[in-house]
């Protein structure tokens, strides 16, 4: 029998969940709007959720786990956490403006759906932009599927090594983003 995965060392979790690549899955938007009604169905009227990350992105390769933003006034996160606790995610990161949680990790490596959500203060949505902009620009989303199949064997059991070598393909994204849209562009965005 596995030992719980709050037991676990870093090293032993990403042997047991490795990053995995698949072409892109029409079922992923179900996925997230599913779990959309789902976390609507408990947390605060205040809250907006996003599909965010790569399974947002039409047509590209990405990893079969479902991205989710979470925004919230920051005098509600402790309260959201409660209530994302008690509804089957792990909270997995913890800053002062921050959370992150997963679901669908279990001692046996990943469940059929997997979900990350990222509890953040509004305002603080980057991925937001990075999302629009590469879905309106094929040619960049390509060019993001090819750095993230290079990279995917030799980091297959190093998650943050293969973030920390998509960061500066992102801010360059991000920062085309802002210049087409304007910082504004969610400022007053309704879900």
């Amino acid at each position: 029998m596995r030992k719980p995965l709050s037991e676990m060392t870093l090293q032993e979790l990403w042997e047991l969940f490795p990053i995995q690549l698949t072409e892109h899955k029409t079922y992923w938007k179900d996925w997230y709007r599913e779990e959309q009604a789902f976390l609507s169905s408990f947390l605060p009227k205040d809250v907006w959720i996003y599909h965010i990350g790569s399974t947002a992105i039409d047509g590209i390769w990405a990893k079969p786990i479902v991205d989710t933003l979470a925004e919230a006034p920051l005098a509600e996160h402790e309260t959201i956490k409660k209530f994302l606790l008690e509804n089957g995610y792990l909270c997995m990161a913890k800053s002062e403006k921050r959370m992150d949680f997963n679901k669908g990790y279990t001692p046996e490596g990943f469940a059929e759906r997997v979900f990350h959500l990222h509890l953040r203060d509004f305002g603080d949505h980057d991925e937001l932009y990075f999302r629009d902009y590469l879905n309106e620009h094929p040619e960049t989303a390509k060019k993001y599927e090819k750095l993230k199949l290079s990279l995917w064997k030799t980091y297959e059991h190093d998650r943050d090594g293969y973030t920390e070598q998509k960061t500066s393909f992102v801010r360059k994204v991000t920062e085309q983003a802002f210049a087409q849209y304007g910082k504004e562009k969610y400022l007053f965005y309704v879900k």
